[in-house]
């Protein structure tokens, strides 16, 4: 049982690699640095390919997500909990829970805006705000 454990870890752990490196440049670079940005934040945050995406998780809730618009060719960061967060460089679309921060592959990322946007997120979760479930720690 132990082996077949492991090997499905491998395997979900190889689906998000794939995720990465299956884009080109420079789209790839964008999403690999989202990712680093989003994990430095909190110890607690995870990471896990949710419906074909990677889902970051705080202490097993998923709280945002990477993915590239369709339409734009854009790698953007979807929040979960998106009606909770205002900011003006997150867009609702056609969603009714989730909000998403459009990207340019060839401009600097807005650190300190992504910071801001994930930590206010991060908040919703360590206030209580949106709660976390006792199995899902």
């Amino acid at each position: 049982m132990f082996f077949v454990s492991c090997s499905y870890q491998s395997y979900l752990m190889q689906k998000l690699t794939d995720f990465y490196l299956n884009h080109d440049e420079p789209i790839k670079g964008c999403l690999l640095a989202l990712r680093e940005i989003i994990l430095k934040l909190d110890p607690e945050i995870t990471t896990e390919m949710k419906y074909g995406m990677p889902f970051f998780c705080y202490k097993g809730k998923m709280f945002c997500y990477l993915w590239v618009h369709k339409k734009r060719q854009q790698p953007y960061l979807g929040m979960v909990e998106g009606t909770h967060l205002n900011h003006s460089n997150l867009v609702i679309e056609k969603r009714s829970r989730m909000k998403i921060m459009l990207f340019n592959p060839n401009e600097d990322l807005p650190i300190e805006t992504i910071e801001l946007i994930v930590q206010e997120a991060l908040n919703l979760y360590r206030s209580g705000t949106i709660k976390i479930s006792p199995n899902k720690r």
